[in-house]
């Protein structure tokens, strides 16, 4: 079931946190390609955790400003 207007439920949450993690794992792989190893160095994480948490941000947003049929910025009717 898809959250109203203005609204989020469990599954928005958990649906963030998922794509937060797919977020976070697809920039590290591009870091340890683009810099050639894998380093364990705040300065090397840094990105990862804040692309991550940016897409989850970003797609609870998006839920928000949804209607229960997924229409963006569009009341329930």
């Amino acid at each position: 079931m898809n959250s109203n207007f203005f609204a989020l439920n469990w599954m928005d949450l958990l649906k963030g946190l998922l794509v937060a993690v797919i977020g976070a794992i697809l920039t590290g792989i591009y870091e340890a390609i683009t810099a050639g190893s894998l380093t364990w160095t705040w300065a090397f994480f840094q990105p990862i955790v804040l692309t991550g948490v940016a897409a989850g941000i970003a797609y609870l947003i998006k839920n928000f400003l949804s209607n229960s049929n997924g229409m963006p910025l569009k009341p329930e009717q």
